[in-house]
This record gives C-alpha cells, structure tokens and sequence, in this order.
C-alpha cells in the first residue's frame, strides 16, 4: 500500500494554521505521502499564502466566512468531502505541533493493533505544548507509562432531554494501547475508509460530536484505541489570551442567521435521535455489527436508566 495520509484541519479564526501545516509537512518522514484537507473559517482568505507553501499541491484548501460557520462538526463534515482515497485519515485541529517522523510512528502503531482488531482506531486527547515569549516551543514528553483514557466527567447528570456528556482523560498505567469507548475529535487516526463509513453529522454543533463518532464508530464494527504514545501536542491556550475564538463567542456570533443556542439545541436533540435509534435510516444512524445496548455494557453509560460509572 501507498501509505498516504489524509490530514483534516477545520480551522476557525486561527492564526496557527500555516504554523500546523508546516509542523506536520516538515516532521513528516515521508513528506510527499502527505495531504491536507483544510476548512479555513476566517475573515481573510489565506488563499494566496497556500499556494506559497513549498507543499501547496498536497493541500485542498477551501475559505469559509465565519458570519457563514455553523460549528465544528459542520466545518469537519467539509473537510471529509476533501478526501482523495488516501490510505490513512488524521484529524487534528489546527493548532498542534508534531514530533519528528510522527506518521512513521501512528502507521506502525496502527499495524501493531491489527493483530486486535480489524478495524482500529487510534485517539485519545493529546499533551499540551506552550508558546514561549521567544516564540521557542516547549512541551514536556509523556513518560509512556500511562495511557490517557477517555471518561465521562463525574459531577454530569444525564437527562431524557440531554445526553450530552463532556469527558475527562484519566491516567492508566499500561505498556500498551487500551480499549476505549470514547473518541477524542483532536486526535483521531484510522483507515481513510473511516471518513466513508463514519461521515462527520453536519447537524452537530460541539459537544456531543466525539459521542456522535464513537457510539456509531462502535456499532459499526471499529475498535477504539487509546495508545500508548501520541507523537503530537495540542495548544490548548496561549499565554495571556482569553478563550475569545470559540464560535459562540465574540461580536461574530451576533451576526449570523443561526444563533449557536439554536445550534447547540439541535445538536441535543440529534444525539437523542442517535442513541433511540432514530437516525437509523441515514448514514448518521447507528450501525449494524454491534448493538447500542452493547456499546452502554461496554461503556458503562448507560443512556436509557441515566445512569454511567
């Protein structure tokens, strides 16, 4: 095989970009297997800085206006409609560093967990890395003796009316990749066939998007992974900023057609309508290899009683 990747970049008022570009291409040990999907959701078209990039021809670059974004999931549903049958899919978002030969590194643990599962997924949240005054990069290398393992946070309450759940990373001693039920939307490496079987539910908003993948993702037969090593960082803020980029926040939000209470209600009920089994007749539905009362014994959430451990 080609061992080509597929990298999904949904970026919203995101002056990291061209800097997330460039770490992946430049770390990459075979750069030329490497293609970008980007949805840039900004007041300025980058256009012109893309095809100024050395790699330009391995990215397809489309310019969304913000007044004009329906949210994440939305935006993440365009990028997959930038897949070219490459071989594997990464979805990170569009501010994270990467370690050199990182895609050497996720192929081969991806081959490892084929002796597991026929259809593995890798993701869990990644390691954060910070921006200095200097503009020097800093991040501190996880030991590679805990697994982050995805679960819900506990304080949460689910109702018949929100099944939303929000979830937390817990370490886990092991030496190699767990079994999870969870899909973390940061971090997210599979087959390219995922972006077929799994399409990103436009209809959703923010939370309930890594939901969405993983109970379906399960249901169809995948197999999550939360793996031993994650050779990338996320910058999960900045020194010195407020979290003012968020599609809901900030005088843009005031301007659009849809306001994101409105969003966020729909995207409620549209989990609802996942889980009870009512999108069934779409591809946003469940799966048929596995049932969703065995991904809640799986899981231990259980969205029928209410109730998760």
């Amino acid at each position: 095989m080609n061992n080509t990747i597929f990298i999904s970049l949904a970026s919203y008022c995101d002056d990291m970009l061209e800097f997330t570009l460039k770490s992946a291409f430049n770390s990459a040990k075979n750069k030329e297997n490497i293609f970008f999907g980007v949805v840039d959701q900004n007041h300025v078209n980058s256009r012109d800085t893309i095809k100024s990039l050395e790699f330009s021809n391995q990215i397809r670059y489309c310019h969304i206006f913000p007044d004009d974004s329906l949210g994440v999931s939305w935006a993440r549903h365009l990028c997959f409609s930038l897949y070219n049958n490459e071989e594997y899919f990464l979805q990170v978002d569009s501010h994270t560093y990467f370690e050199e030969n990182w895609d050497e590194n996720l192929i081969i643990q991806y081959k490892t967990l084929l002796g597991k599962s026929s259809k593995p997924i890798i993701s869990t949240y990644p390691y954060g890395f910070s921006i200095e005054e200097n503009n020097e990069i800093t991040f501190k290398k996880p030991s590679g003796k805990y697994i982050l393992v995805l679960r819900p946070k506990s304080e949460q309450i689910l109702t018949t009316e929100d099944l939303v759940l929000r979830f937390k990373a817990e370490h886990v001693l092991s030496n190699e990749a767990i079994l999870g039920c969870h899909i973390a939307a940061g971090f997210l490496f599979a087959k390219g066939s995922f972006i077929e079987e799994i399409p990103y539910d436009p209809y959703l908003y923010f939370h309930g998007e890594e939901q969405s993948l993983a109970i379906r993702s399960y249901t169809k037969g995948w197999d999550i992974y939360h793996p031993t090593w994650i050779p990338l960082y996320h910058l999960y803020k900045k020194s010195g900023t407020k979290y003012d980029s968020h599609h809901w926040s900030g005088d843009i939000s005031k301007q659009r057609d849809f306001e994101w209470t409105y969003l966020q209600k729909r995207a409620k009920e549209r989990i609802k309508k996942l889980i009870n089994g009512e999108l069934n007749h779409s591809i946003y539905g469940l799966g048929n290899v596995r049932t969703i009362k065995q991904y809640i014994d799986f899981s231990k959430i259980d969205y029928f009683n209410l109730t998760f451990k």
